[in-house]
């Protein structure tokens, strides 16, 4: 399964439609937040920024990594501890990061800093690291996601106006 790896998955609250075997469910299998570090090769985050969240990426957690391993983030800059991920690429526990997000970006993406320096040393030992892509958080830059921001906030405003509650989230498909 995806690209000839084997994928493994954790979750605070796991989800039959994931570790349910095909074709009710995608058959990827529920792991330890411990034993999905100590295993993986790569470790992609897609999850919400929460107090339990936050710098889920730490020097605790870098210690039970594989060395050389991978870590991709494209959900929210806070889930990585951005001191912790620079030692781990130091050290080379940190084979490669892939962000799309970054803690404390906000004053820095989508702005010209082509004639400045950065004030912030971290992101910019970041940005020198060969073994780092930093691109900035776009991911809701297409149709289809412009479209469900658009939906969300309307009927979110709307149920506001209405005196009611907004709902949680809205699909669209």
């Amino acid at each position: 399964m995806g690209f000839g790896c084997d994928v493994v998955a954790h979750d605070v609250a796991p989800d039959s439609a994931i570790s349910d075997p095909p074709p009710a469910g995608l058959g990827i299998p529920y792991a330890t937040l411990d034993e999905l570090l100590e295993r993986s090769d790569i470790i992609t985050l897609h999850v919400p920024l929460t107090p339990e969240t936050t710098h889920i990426i730490n020097m605790g957690t870098l210690k039970k990594m594989k060395r050389g391993v991978t870590i991709v983030n494209t959900s929210r800059g806070g889930l990585i501890d951005i001191k912790a991920l620079i030692k781990g690429l130091e050290e080379g526990i940190i084979g490669n990061a892939g962000l799309d997000v970054i803690e404390g970006e906000s004053p820095y993406f989508f702005s010209n800093w082509s004639s400045e320096a950065l004030r912030d040393d971290d992101i910019s030992m970041l940005l020198g690291f060969p073994n780092v892509a930093i691109t900035p958080h776009q991911a809701f830059f297409t149709g289809e996601g412009l479209k469900t921001i658009a939906h969300t906030t309307l009927v979110g405003l709307n149920a506001l106006r209405n005196g009611s509650v907004p709902p949680q989230e809205t699909v669209l498909t």
